[in-house]
């Protein structure tokens, strides 16, 4: 075990709160075979990516906005199979309210839905693809968030599954811990994580009286 300090948590949402892999799996299969995609390249490229953005990698010349309407719609449809992931309600509860938020690739609806789908608030200062220019790996996600917690991103340490979304905290110049629920070990240290755990059961707040206080169980 180690502990660490920090000022505040910056949570991605899929693969480190929820898991709605099944749903994302389901939707993004059935548009890839649609038009002709492999569904399993297709899935794999969308996760922790804004859905607009693999919409226009694959159909640069559609109309992506249209497109991108689609996919919501039916991921908002389909919840099916969406839970919490371990530890996650607990280490919420645990955080002062505002020392943490969530800083996702999802819509503001869609993520509304996944957050009310697990059982989780929605965060007052929730980040989402709606809220930004650039979604991951760019790092303005983090840093939006970082900033209407009132820290540097820098202070602030990132939890994510993905590489697109460890180098977005990377990116930030946050510290980032990754949880090993999407992506193998090495990926995930490949793309600049600084630990790796298995989930949020995996970290413990032992102290906010000054800052946040960490335990990871490595």
């Amino acid at each position: 075990m180690i502990d660490i300090t920090c000022s505040a948590l910056l949570f991605d949402l899929d693969g480190v709160l929820i898991d709605s892999n099944p749903a994302v799996s389901r939707v993004w299969s059935a548009w890839a075979e649609e038009r002709g995609f492999d569904p399993a390249e297709v899935v794999a490229h969308a996760h922790g990516r804004p859905s607009l953005a693999t919409v226009r990698k694959y159909l640069p010349t559609a109309d992506h906005e249209a497109e991108n309407r689609e996919v919501e719609r039916r991921e908002i449809k389909d919840v099916e199979g969406v839970v919490l992931l371990p530890g996650a309600r607990e280490l919420l509860q645990s955080l002062p309210p505002d020392r943490w938020t969530i800083a996702t690739s999802c819509t503001r609806p869609l993520a509304e839905v996944r957050l009310r789908a697990a059982g989780l608030p929605v965060p007052e200062r929730l980040v989402t693809s709606t809220d930004v220019t650039h979604g991951k790996p760019n790092p303005e996600p983090f840093l939006k968030a970082a900033a209407k917690l009132g820290f540097p991103a820098s202070a602030c340490v990132v939890l994510e599954d993905v590489p697109a979304g460890i180098r977005a905290g990377k990116a930030a110049g946050s510290r980032v811990i990754a949880f090993r629920t999407t992506i193998q070990d090495a990926e995930l240290r490949d793309a600049g994580a600084d630990w790796v755990l298995n989930s949020c059961a995996d970290v413990t707040l032992i102290d906010h009286t000054v800052g946040l206080t960490l335990r990871l169980n490595m």
